[in-house]
């Protein structure tokens, strides 16, 4: 199948899309991603207290998820809005992953930031702004830490295989690619959810595969659905906003969920994840048998 598809991605990079490379499989702390369990990543938009982060990350923890998302660091497009507490953010995510055990997942959007951003969180993420900022990217693969790369809001699916490339050949192999919706023409929602770009990657490309219904739909009605097909197209995990009042968070309140909201997606979906599971499995072995 990988055979066929590169036809369509002949300049796409042959590591990426070797039929006989096996899925790779990202470890952190104790979690697996891309090995067949589906990981939840969530968490709010900004860091903003201790309070909040605590309150979020227990009650996330509690329903499932294994990795607590939250930025320190924002590149908003309006400079009016909150850039992030910055060095302060940091240490509260630290603390919050010592009271919980949480790995933690941020946001560095500067290759000055690289070591201080690795020094505190487990998960280096690479947002869709910064897809191709090939410096970027370079520092963050030196940092040795596993990278969250989501695709740009104009860029195809061979603009990020190259970008993934680009941090693999600079030595770090622990590389987790991220569909957050694409720029259409659409404007009832935030972006467009390439629900096909998931299924195609998974089919060309050996990297876990996340997807983000926050972004992709921008209102905190929709995201459950969208985490549905999300998990229906094969993603090996997704990454959601949780805030514990977002009508007064401080950024990306329309799109997170409540503590609530949060608890009763994670029931609904329980069904697709099992169904998943089992679907990896299955499809584990195929691959085996045909190599």
């Amino acid at each position: 199948m990988r055979d066929h598809w590169q036809l369509y991605f002949a300049d796409a990079p042959d590591c990426l899309t070797d039929p006989k490379r096996p899925q790779t499989i990202l470890h952190v702390l104790d979690i697996e991603i891309g090995g067949g369990e589906f990981v939840t990543m969530a968490g709010p938009c900004s860091v903003e207290t201790e309070r909040q982060l605590l309150i979020t990350a227990e009650r996330v923890c509690q329903a499932g998820a294994q990795i607590l998302r939250g930025g320190a660091f924002k590149p908003r497009s309006s400079p009016y809005s909150f850039q992030g507490l910055g060095v302060e953010g940091l240490r509260m995510l630290a603390r919050t992953r010592e009271a919980t055990g949480m790995a933690i997942v941020t946001e560095v959007i500067s290759e000055s930031d690289v070591p201080l951003v690795a020094a505190y969180a487990d998960i280096l993420q690479i947002g869709c702004r910064n897809m191709e900022n090939y410096a970027l990217l370079e520092a963050a693969a030196h940092s040795g830490r596993p990278i969250l790369l989501k695709r740009g809001m104009m860029a195809t699916i061979g603009d990020l295989l190259r970008s993934a490339q680009c941090i693999l050949s600079h030595g770090n192999p622990n590389v987790m690619l991220c569909e957050r919706g694409i720029r259409s023409f659409e404007t009832v929602t935030r972006n467009t959810l390439d629900a096909g770009a998931i299924v195609l990657l998974k089919q060309v490309c050996h990297l876990p595969i996340l997807v983000d219904p926050s972004h992709a739909s921008g209102r905190r009605e929709l995201v459950s659905e969208f985490a549905r097909v999300g998990i229906a197209a094969g993603a090996d995990g997704m990454i959601v906003e949780v805030h514990p009042k977002p009508e007064q968070a401080w950024s990306d309140g329309e799109q997170s969920l409540t503590l609530e909201q949060f608890d009763a997606m994670m029931t609904e979906l329980e069904p697709w994840i099992s169904l998943a599971r089992r679907r990896s499995s299955v499809r584990s072995a195929l691959l085996e048998v045909g190599r």
